[in-house]
């Protein structure tokens, strides 16, 4: 990659606008019932009819957020109504205003996960990138109200249904403060008059997760520990570390080190996280972040722990880009580097467009789809779009000097 920041920044733009995003309008919209199917094979053609509630509202966020930055296409704007508006009339239960994690084609329920509140939170990061692209400050009060629920769903004994005996096997998970840092960081954009409960709830996040799984001692980011931080390696679960899902957290820290006029401490809090998991998650052998690791390096438990998802690779771009922005080391931009050249030798299909996103450890392509319901429009278009920006930071500096 031997481009400046400006003429990459141009390409990732592009590429948002012109390649990924399209893809999913042509194939993923559904302008019969509405939302977005995710089910689709390589060349777009529907492998599942039911849709993921997950990416109505990731792509709600995706689609608006790229209509605020990038470009402002009427055709994003429909697609964003179409989203809020299947969402709103399907997707939540309304025995109990909880969110389907499935739904059919017309938004008949179809899987309910009532142990999570993820549908809820993508829903939230989609209802405030809506408010925010289209001045509709109504989707912006609907953010916070839904964002108070998840808090109460999470405060509330009982209320969600844990994944592991609490009695028996008491544990606490990563994903849901990770996931709750960059919710409240968007809701936050959303919604100025709670910037500051916000940012003194993301103050109590970031100490979670600096006390329970940021490990020093260990130099490693875990997923799963006791409720009093207690590592549970005597567990397969308790050992296996997420690299990609740390690296994705680890921006998320840092993206609020830059809000807080670059606060150093959360500038090293989150190179570090990256540092460690990119020391234990990138390929040394095959190249590309792997999807899981043993904390002990003892043999891996699942038949996909040494494959090579679309998304990783997607949050280490982000990653050493941003910490590269913040710190000038040259490190995290060759890291860029090669990441990028990974993802454009493996991911990207130059035929038929968009990514594809499973291969194994070796690069041989796994399946040729293009969606299902983990992978649809939000950590590639996510991926361009954070980069853009960042590159077109660096290109500005870059023409000062």
């Amino acid at each position: 990659m031997d481009k400046t920041f400006n003429s990459l920044a141009k390409e990732y733009k592009d590429m948002l606008v012109d390649n990924v995003l399209p893809f999913w309008m042509e194939h993923g919209f559904d302008p019969i019932h509405g939302g977005m199917y995710t089910g689709l094979d390589r060349d777009g053609s529907i492998l599942e009819s039911d849709k993921s509630v997950w990416f109505q509202g990731r792509a709600l966020w995706v689609f608006a957020s790229t209509y605020l930055t990038i470009e402002k296409r009427e055709a994003f704007k429909e697609v964003c109504d179409s989203l809020v508006a299947f969402i709103e009339d399907h997707c939540f239960d309304p025995q109990d205003g909880r969110m389907y994690f499935r739904v059919t084609k017309d938004g008949k329920p179809v899987i309910k996960r009532s142990r999570y509140i993820f549908s809820e939170t993508f829903a939230i990061i989609g209802f405030a990138a809506y408010s925010r692209a289209f001045g509709k400050k109504d989707y912006a009060d609907k953010a916070y109200a839904l964002f108070q629920k998840v808090l109460k769903s999470l405060e509330t004994p009982g209320l969600l249904i844990p994944k592991f005996n609490q009695e028996n096997a008491p544990s606490k998970g990563f994903g849901v403060p990770m996931i709750l840092l960059n919710t409240a960081q968007e809701l936050r954009e959303a919604c100025p008059e709670h910037k500051e409960d916000l940012t003194k709830f993301i103050d109590g996040l970031l100490k979670e997760i600096t006390t329970y799984f940021v490990r020093p001692e260990r130099k490693l980011v875990v997923e799963q520990c006791a409720p009093d931080g207690t590592l549970q390696l005597d567990h397969i679960e308790g050992r296996m570390l997420n690299p990609g899902h740390a690296i994705e957290g680890s921006w998320f820290i840092m993206r609020e080190a830059k809000y807080r006029d670059n606060d150093p401490k959360l500038i090293e809090l989150g190179t570090t996280m990256l540092d460690w998991m990119w020391d234990i998650g990138w390929d040394k052998e095959y190249g590309g972040i792997i999807y899981f690791r043993d904390a002990l390096g003892k043999s891996g438990s699942e038949y996909w722990h040494d494959m090579k998802f679309w998304w990783p690779q997607c949050e280490a771009s982000i990653a050493n880009l941003m910490a590269y922005s913040l710190t000038g080391e040259e490190t995290y931009l060759e890291h860029f580097k090669i990441v990028d050249a990974y993802e454009k030798n493996h991911f990207l299909d130059e035929e038929l467009g968009e990514w594809y996103g499973y291969f194994h450890r070796d690069g041989t392509l796994s399946t040729p789809l293009k969606g299902n319901m983990y992978k649809g429009p939000f950590h590639i278009p996510r991926m361009y779009m954070v980069c853009s920006q960042l590159l077109e930071e660096l290109g500005k500096l870059q023409q000062k000097v």
